[in-house]
């Protein structure tokens, strides 16, 4: 809400509170939609939903969990390569960014679910969205995963506060941790 409130491009998403509410959302937009956790990483727990038998067997699932995941964060299917990129912020500079790739024909991008990486040049594009999604959620240190949308341009679909690094150091050799213990250690003064 922060992101769409800041004039930032995302995907379509809703939010539902109960699995009849979700489908009626689904109905009403159209599939395929993504069903995603409202707390997850590593692409765990996110499901394409392609037809209305396949969003009620998931969700019928869902429903004898915990109750975090009883709430149906939806996202739209966004048209896109098979890639998406994640750009680590650190204060209002963009210091490294990565294509992540979809492995094996997937269309996730997790790199923990077999996606592959390569650097990816920054553009002012891309330094300007992250820049405005950073401080839509009041960030200072932060990954923003971002699709490149066939209809719509480059789209913020994650401000990730607790983003994983490890990949974008060894893709693009940038020693992500130490600019952000200098930045922290410049922030206290």
């Amino acid at each position: 809400m922060l992101l769409v409130k800041n004039g930032i491009p995302t995907p379509f998403s809703a939010v539902a509170f109960s699995e009849e509410a979700a489908i009626d959302t689904l109905e009403k937009r159209g599939y395929p939609m993504v069903l995603k956790p409202t707390v997850g990483s590593w692409g765990r727990m996110i499901a394409l939903l392609k037809d209305r038998d396949s969003a009620e067997g998931i969700m019928e699932t869902r429903e004898s969990m915990y109750p975090i995941y009883q709430v149906y964060y939806l996202e739209e299917f966004v048209n896109r390569p098979p890639r998406d990129i994640r750009a680590i912020m650190v204060g209002d500079e963009v210091v490294a960014a990565i294509y992540r790739y979809s492995g094996d024909g997937q269309w996730k991008t997790n790199m923990a679910l077999g996606g592959k990486a390569e650097p990816m040049k920054v553009t002012k594009e891309l330094e300007d969205i992250c820049i405005k999604a950073k401080n839509a959620v009041q960030g200072q240190i932060v990954g923003v995963d971002l699709m490149e949308s066939k209809e719509n341009g480059l789209v913020v679909h994650e401000v990730n506060n607790t983003t994983e690094y490890k990949n974008t150091v060894r893709v693009t050799g940038v020693d992500i941790p130490a600019l952000m213990i200098d930045y922290a250690m410049k922030s206290r003064k």
